[in-house]
């Protein structure tokens, strides 16, 4: 099912990016990498909605998400965001996934990349999250506590309105037992919160959600041992782990 489009972004709104970066404890008025996330998800949806997709919007999982700035990402220029949507075949535990992937472009350079991969339907019952073992990460970085409402206001400002991240009644209807945070939050706020500690900006993420982090959550965040990966713990359970880039660390 390969499905194709591109939209074009005048400029990015820099009270938003303030609003953005003052939720989450980034520095300044710069564009976090956390951010290219909201202009990719708003082109992803673009290019599903009004065609013939064999799944619903509503209620999509997301459990994994790559993203790479490419150079300096300047505010008030203009990108042009193509989107291309495709489905694997199903796994062998027959979960069905669907991958997005953006490349944003000012001009003729490449300024990011998104691709974001998102369960449709899922398979055999696996466990998803695992328990943190005391040798697996190294030293704690912070913490933090989600608010009952954490979903509804994340939705406000990102825009993803997904009825799983909202109240426990439309939680439940999309098959989850409460509500949960969405996981580019997690992300964004471990990503701010590294920055902050290492006081260098991070240039690529790739994130995997293993699993949920019901909103109410005490949520902590723990380096990796090889210092350029992270966990997110929740109930002493991995719910994200990444690994990530900043212009001074090794790239893979």
């Amino acid at each position: 099912m390969p499905l194709s489009a591109t939209f074009r972004l005048d400029r990015i709104d820099r009270a938003h990016v303030r609003r953005y970066n003052a939720a989450f404890g980034f520095a300044g008025d710069t564009v976090p990498i956390t951010y290219l996330y909201l202009l990719a998800q708003r082109a992803q949806l673009a290019t599903l909605v009004g065609r013939p997709i064999p799944f619903r919007i509503p209620g999509l999982i997301h459990v994994e998400n790559r993203l790479a700035m490419h150079g300096e990402i300047d505010a008030d220029a203009a990108l042009a965001l193509a989107t291309d949507v495709s489905v694997p075949p199903p796994a062998a535990n027959g979960a069905v996934m669907c991958v997005l992937e953006t490349r944003a472009f000012a001009g003729e350079q490449l300024a990011f990349t998104c691709v974001s991969t998102y369960l449709i339907k899922r398979g055999s019952r696996t466990e998803r999250g695992a328990t943190q073992p005391a040798s697996a990460a190294g030293a704690p970085v912070g913490n933090w506590r989600l608010t009952s409402n954490a979903g509804r206001a994340y939705a406000a400002l990102s825009g993803d309105w997904n009825p799983i991240h909202l109240w426990p009644w439309t939680a439940r209807l999309m098959g989850m037992r409460a509500p949960i945070i969405h996981g580019m939050h997690s992300v964004a706020q471990a990503c701010a919160m590294l920055e902050q500690a290492r006081g260098q900006r991070v240039t690529r993420l790739d994130s995997r959600f293993k699993a949920p982090v019901p909103l109410g959550s005490e949520v902590k965040l723990v380096n990796g041992l090889d210092g350029d990966s992270f966990v997110v713990l929740c109930n002493a359970r991995v719910a994200v782990e990444a690994s990530m880039a900043t212009p001074h660390s090794r790239v893979s």
